[in-house]
């Protein structure tokens, strides 16, 4: 069995984020965080099709 894998990407700025899922991967409320445009959107994720619950506006904080 080959399983197929995807890069996540970031739904604001396109970029391949960190994350990878599998073709089995279910996700609810998942915090997707761009290392690129540093923003953080909610997913979810069901037979490899991404869904945006919601894109926040606030960015993260830095140190």
């Amino acid at each position: 069995m080959i399983n197929l894998y995807e890069w996540i990407l970031c739904p604001i700025c396109g970029n391949k984020t960190r994350d990878r899922i599998r073709e089995d991967t279910v996700l609810k409320n998942f915090p997707l965080y761009c290392p690129k445009c540093k923003k953080e959107s909610l997913i979810e994720v069901e037979n490899l099709h991404i869904t945006v619950i919601k894109e926040s506006d606030a960015q993260t904080q830095s140190r």
